[in-house]
């Protein structure tokens, strides 16, 4: 991916951007199935955290194959950082929520949250977010709720707060991502990763149900292919592909995978779940579409509009 061939800083080409957008859209679409099943078999906060590890170490070997410098002793604690709140504080609440009884329409809908949260540090922070990906975001979050409904809104209150918790914590070391110095972007993965899943891997050992007692012999092959799919696809490849966004294009944009990745879900669970679909998908699709344009192309409309709307008024 982008991130780890090509860490240069300058502007992405259009094909890169594509193929970095899409790769986030549907892979981590496919996630959401793939946590279920590997969870099936494996404590929930210990197989996230033993994912990253094991991801971060092969980005750490990659990094210094390729030449990429250790980390500053600055650079070392914004990706401490960085790691706490993405691959262990955001993660784990996920998985803590599917397992306290979170319906998928719920987690569907409340991942929603996180472009708007990134979206906010963002104004805060001094960038300005152009309205229309504003009103995109809302619209895509409307969307996303009508898809949720296909799903089950089961909850619990301690469910609810892990799955409130778990996008704003991932929209705080998204922004953190764009603004703190870091490493090259092989390097950042692998010490993000590292530190993120080796306290996942602590705070699993130290307080999670069945986490010291887990054997081998215990993991069933499905629970294992998953968690390999996640390894690989859902993070070496994924979130690189997502931390390349966040450096090279708009908080918006890359925050926009929230919106497609219950649509990909859905898809996954009537192909493999044998889930039926009702009349709310259709409604969704086109809010989402919708958001997605008002997201891409929003600002290059108003710009064209403030040139055309003028000439129109001069001639007439």
């Amino acid at each position: 991916m982008p991130s780890i061939f090509n860490p240069s800083r300058t502007a992405p080409s259009t094909a890169r951007l594509t193929l970095a957008l899409l790769t986030v859209y549907i892979v981590w679409g496919t996630t959401y199935y793939a946590l279920g099943v590997a969870m099936q078999t494996l404590p929930p906060v210990l197989m996230n955290g033993a994912r990253f590890v094991l991801a971060g170490a092969v980005m750490l070997a990659l990094a210094r194959w390729q030449g990429a410098a250790w980390p500053t002793r600055r650079q070392w604690a914004g990706s401490a950082l960085i790691g706490a709140l993405m691959a262990f504080a955001a993660m784990a609440l996920v998985v803590i929520a599917q397992r306290l009884g979170i319906g998928s329409g719920l987690m569907a809908t409340v991942v929603t949250t996180m472009p708007m949260w990134l979206a906010l540090w963002t104004r805060w922070g001094g960038e300005r977010v152009p309205v229309t990906s504003w009103l995109g975001l809302v619209l895509g979050a409307a969307g996303a709720g009508l898809l949720a409904m296909e799903g089950d809104f089961s909850t619990t209150l301690a469910g609810t707060l892990c799955a409130f918790g778990a996008p704003l914590c991932w929209s705080l070391g998204s922004y953190a991502s764009r603004r703190l110095d870091l490493p090259a972007p092989a390097m950042a993965s692998a010490a993000q990763w590292l530190l993120g899943g080796a306290l996942g891997v602590a705070v699993a050992l130290a307080v999670e149900p069945g986490a010291r007692s887990v054997t081998l012999s215990q993991v069933s092959a499905a629970s294992a292919v998953a968690w390999i799919y996640l390894v690989v696809m859902g993070t070496l490849v994924t979130l690189n592909a997502y931390l390349w966004l966040l450096q090279n294009t708009s908080a918006a944009l890359a925050g926009s995978y929230s919106f497609v990745n219950p649509v990909v879900a859905l898809a996954v669970g009537v192909g493999l779940g044998g889930e039926r679909l009702t009349g709310s998908v259709f409604l969704a699709l086109p809010l989402i579409g919708g958001a997605l344009a008002l997201i891409l192309y929003g600002r290059d409309a108003t710009a064209w509009a403030a040139r055309v709307w003028p000439r129109r008024r001069m001639s007439a």
